[in-house]
Order: structure tokens, then sequence, then C-alpha cells
């Protein structure tokens, strides 16, 4: 009888093996598992205008600050009001940046005090490269349309005659009206 228990042992220790051993090596069931790529994050759009010398729409990254938009924008032209601008705040999508200028502030609440100079307009029939870059909206590419113009068709007349050059249009026009002149 102990034979036929030692047989009996044996049969049901060779069948559990080769359950576990088929158990581990069959074919696994059910879907495999896909990874797939992390979804990308859409970057914030905001509109900088005012005081900065390419106004726009910029796409700036989740997170950005103000002071990031205003770099996209080509940083500060002379005469914005560079301390009314918190420029750690965050920006959101769809916001508006208006950089304000100081020539605007001064003609809101009047001239300015006696001590201070006014801003200087910048003549567009004698401006160099480097004046012309640093109006709102006026790159450098812009700026030399500007001075190839003024060389081939002569001076400006009056300030609205800049809106013939290529790139110019009203809402530059109206960006640099009160910083151009002629004269």
């Amino acid at each position: 009888m102990k034979k036929y228990l030692d047989i009996l042992i044996g049969a049901l220790i060779g069948l559990a093996s080769t359950g576990i051993l088929w158990l581990v090596v069959g074919q696994p069931r059910g879907e495999p598992v896909t990874l797939e790529p992390p979804p990308t994050k859409i970057p914030l759009v905001v509109y900088v205008t005012g005081g900065v010398p390419r106004p726009g729409l910029y796409s700036l990254p989740e997170g950005s600050r103000i002071q990031d938009a205003i770099e996209a924008a080509g940083g500060f032209i002379a005469g914005a009001d560079e301390d009314s601008i918190n420029l750690a705040e965050r920006i959101e999508d769809g916001q508006r940046l208006d950089i304000p200028v100081l020539e605007d502030i001064e003609s809101d609440v009047g001239p300015a005090p006696t001590g201070e100079a006014p801003l200087e307009l910048i003549n567009i029939n004698l401006a160099t490269l480097d004046e012309l870059d640093n109006l709102p909206g006026i790159g450098p590419t812009t700026a030399q349309k500007i001075i190839d113009y003024r060389e081939e068709n002569g001076e400006f007349e009056k300030i609205d005659d800049i809106m013939e050059v290529a790139g110019i249009g009203p809402a530059t026009f109206e960006d640099i009206k009160a910083l151009i002149t002629v004269e």
C-alpha cells in the first residue's frame, strides 16, 4: 500500500508541476498595455501692446509671467512706464497686456511738472534704423522699409503717410502716431 501511496503522491506532484509550468509559460490573456505619450500642454496666448517695440500675439508656456511676455515682445521701449507693471504676475490665456507709455500717462493727468523734459518725438524723415526700431510695432525689418521708402519716394509730408510703407497699417499707426513727427 505504501507503494501505491508513493505513486499517487508522485503523480500529484507531477500534475502540479505541469500545471504551474503551463501557467508560467502559457500565452498571456487580454489586451496588451499600450503606452501613449503624455498630453502636450496648450500654450497660453497673450496680447501685448503699448510700450513694447513689437506689439502682437505671443504664445508662451503655462506658468509664464508678465516679464516673459514683455521679453517676447522685444522688451520695453524708451518712455514705457516700467514701474506700473507687476512683472512677477502670472499671465492667463487670452490676457491683454497694455504697457503704458509715460507720454500717455502725462497726457491723461496734464503736462509734466517743470524740470522734466517731455518725450522727444521721432522725425520719421531723419530717424535712424535704431530710432525707428524703438517705435511700438516697428521692428528692424519695418524700420529698414521706412528708410527705403523715404529714399525712393522722398520725405513724408504728414505722419499718416507712413501707412504707405508695407507692413504699417492703421493699428500700427495708431500705436506710433503720438511718437512721430515729420518736422
